[in-house]
């Protein structure tokens, strides 16, 4: 991305901030990204996160849960106006996915100032730790945690694939696992919550449409699926003689695709592992992850039922037994209506601002059960995220900038 766009505050400074991030944790060979919660790479960006404080005059502050916080004006003074979102990465994700949330933020911060606009309330910007779950599984683990919805011993013991647990990992980076824990006094802090965010879909591409404002977050979770056979050898074992539990998870992969098909819903295997994993041996295990998706939690239910039972009926076919484990949910976010209709109000004085719901989770859906919450995306013109093809042009990424500016001038300078 190069070149200014927008009003004064949204063009250069977004291209410098933009670049200055845009080699971090960037992998030569899949172009993707690689920023990890707690990695070299995350540490890279952290410092980023403070560097554009310190050169705004903010208050910095990193939380018990390693949260990263930008202040204007005193927090404590309560009914804080926040937004941001989180800078790590799915493995070989794209550069917008949360990236874009944070730079909008500071970018947003130098148009509401060039505009001579004087808040009334603090002004806050967050980047969220751990939001992607990459390196131990669980998503939105900082806003989790803060939000009191994932007990702190829990957190500790989450173990990456490498073996090194998360409260060793922040320790090594310096942040001191036995503080985690839930945050209510710094959530009392804030009036309102709002997130900047990359659409992950078409809808606003569909529409024409640059910024759109979310409506609500379909419920989705995480379940890890445990096939276990007989290892054998690869070329002596009979067809007959084996239980491969290889066939009854390829099996249930297809019909996770068709029951998410038959019900409007989603459903996707993508992490697999595989037990003694040699080329010449049959599995005996293969353990495969489960996220779904659907439009409200009755279908998603149904859903990840079905994919169960089909899996347990292949699975008895093949010799081979299931197990399934439930690992993450998160119920349907229904965003505070009234800060979700002032939003499109305030954006939609020329023309309505569409509104549309998105089955992606975000730190604002976790957070929306303790603070007025509300999201902004920002067109996709291909739809395609958590992939280094995801994008979003200099002109949409301006419109977003000039919207959250909008925002934090009608909810904190009037």
């Amino acid at each position: 991305m190069t070149g200014a766009a927008g009003e004064p505050g949204t063009g250069d400074g977004f291209q410098t901030m933009w670049r200055e991030l845009a080699g971090i944790g960037r992998h030569a060979a899949s172009g993707g990204y690689r920023r990890h919660a707690w990695t070299p790479a995350d540490a890279d960006c952290r410092a980023w996160f403070r560097a554009q404080a310190a050169a705004r005059g903010l208050a910095y502050e990193t939380d018990r849960n390693g949260n990263q916080w930008a202040w204007l004006g005193d927090p404590a003074a309560g009914g804080a106006v926040v937004t941001g979102s989180h800078l790590d990465s799915v493995p070989d994700g794209g550069a917008f996915d949360g990236p874009l949330g944070v730079v909008s933020a500071f970018a947003a911060l130098d148009a509401l100032h060039a505009r001579g606009a004087r808040p009334r309330r603090p002004l806050g910007i967050v980047n969220f730790t751990d939001e992607e779950g990459a390196r131990f599984g669980l998503a939105c683990v900082g806003s989790r945690l803060a939000a009191g919805q994932l007990p702190a011993a829990d957190a500790r013991a989450l173990t990456g694939a490498d073996g090194v647990t998360l409260a060793r990992a922040m320790e090594r980076a310096g942040q001191d696992p036995d503080a985690i824990g839930p945050d209510p006094e710094r959530l009392a802090r804030i009036g309102a919550f709002v997130e900047l965010h990359v659409e992950q879909g078409r809808a606003l591409d569909l529409v024409g449409a640059p910024v759109g404002v979310a409506s609500a977050i379909w419920p989705h979770g995480r379940w890890r699926f445990d096939f276990r056979g007989e290892a054998n050898h690869a070329g002596t074992t009979r067809l007959e003689d084996r239980r491969d539990p290889m066939l009854t998870y390829a099996t249930t992969v297809l019909a996770a695709r068709k029951k998410a098909r038959l019900a409007g819903a989603l459903a996707t295997f993508g992490k697999v592992a595989v037990e003694p994993n040699g080329v010449n041996a049959i599995a005996s295990l293969v353990r495969g992850w489960l996220d779904s998706r659907a439009p409200d939690e009755d279908t998603l239910a149904a859903v990840v039922a079905a994919i169960e039972q089909a899996a347990a009926e292949r699975g008895a076919r093949d010799g081979v037994r299931v197990d399934v484990t439930r690992e993450s949910f998160t119920p349907v976010v229904e965003f505070a209506h009234e800060l979700r209709d002032r939003l499109a109000a305030l954006l939609g004085a020329g023309a309505p601002v569409p509104v549309l719901p998105t089955g992606a989770g975000h730190d604002a859906g976790i957070l929306s059960a303790a603070v007025p919450t509300a999201m902004l995306f920002v067109r996709n013109p291909t739809g395609v995220s958590h992939s280094p093809a995801e994008h979003a042009a200099e002109d949409d990424c301006a419109a977003g900038v000039s919207a959250l500016a909008d925002v934090w001038e009608g909810l904190a300078c009037r």
